[in-house]
């Protein structure tokens, strides 16, 4: 895949199929929440919503409470104040309703891949002779035919993110939340799975929020990007700075790393940073 073909997949993510949910409504919605450890005030007041079939980016330095703002929209923790919004419905505090795809892969070793992707199935009751069957036909569509008996040390680093991925959309959720997925891999692996990504979502009707401290990667995969700043070891809470609108091309016409356009997203989200 050409750096050209990554970039013109991000073009356009929304394929306009809704899944029978409200259009109208967020996927997802953060409202005024507000993220501590302990005593600790980490963030404040932070707004930000995931529109149906859309891909938004969420940057900030390290140690600004990304992590941890996505710890709360998973429901793995409870925010001390706000609310977070599944299709319109309050989840606050609720895990299982957002898929989280984390850093780094865990693929467990001793399994094959699709006994590693399967295993959202297995924890929910599912036969395994059922979970293989659900997931073999996914594997041609997420670029991992014939992997099927391999083990996650026979696959490279990108082969190994698309089958964590595979197994984060067997959890059945429209909805995904993915932390630096793609901070780990080599430049050129790294691009080529940007345009898989923006393709992957559109092909299955996902909406996703995705981490990075990556600029490029922000403005070359979303249709939006929040800017997170902060300081909240030194005492500086975290805030939402700014949401940038990437005005893409409607078709894949260029090149869209190499227009003013580009730079000019770039420029603010820098600029927003600090």
């Amino acid at each position: 895949m050409s750096g050209v073909q990554d970039e013109d997949r991000c073009m356009n993510t929304n394929n306009g199929d809704t899944g029978g949910v409200d259009a109208q409504v967020p996927a997802l919605e953060a409202r005024n929440v507000q993220l501590a450890w302990g005593d600790e005030l980490i963030a404040s007041d932070i707004s930000l919503h995931v529109e149906q079939g859309e891909i938004v980016c969420l940057v900030g330095r390290s140690g600004c409470g990304k992590t941890t703002l996505f710890h709360a929209l998973a429901g793995l923790t409870v925010p001390p104040a706000g609310e977070i919004l599944l299709h319109g419905e309050n989840i606050t505090g609720q895990a299982g309703h957002v898929s989280y795809m984390l850093q780094k892969d865990l693929l467990l070793p001793s399994r094959t891949i699709i006994d590693n992707v399967c295993l959202p199935l297995l924890v929910q009751g599912m036969s395994k002779r059922e979970a293989h069957r659900r997931a073999k036909p996914l594997f041609e569509q997420f670029g991992l035919a014939g992997t099927e008996q391999a083990w996650p040390s026979q696959l490279s680093g990108g082969m190994r993110q698309r089958a964590a991925l595979l197994r984060t959309y067997l959890m059945n959720n429209d909805v995904i939340l993915l932390d630096e997925p793609f901070s780990a891999l080599d430049a050129l692996t790294r691009t080529d799975m940007r345009g898989w990504f923006c393709g992957i979502v559109k092909d299955l009707g996902l909406s996703a929020l995705v981490v990075t401290h990556d600029v490029d990667e922000a403005v070359s995969m979303a249709q939006r990007i929040y800017v997170m700043r902060g300081n909240p070891t030194a005492g500086e809470p975290s805030k939402l700075v700014g949401e940038i609108a990437v005005p893409r091309p409607s078709q894949d016409s260029e090149r869209f790393d190499l227009t003013v356009e580009y730079l000019t997203c770039k420029r603010q989200t820098l600029d927003l940073l600090g």
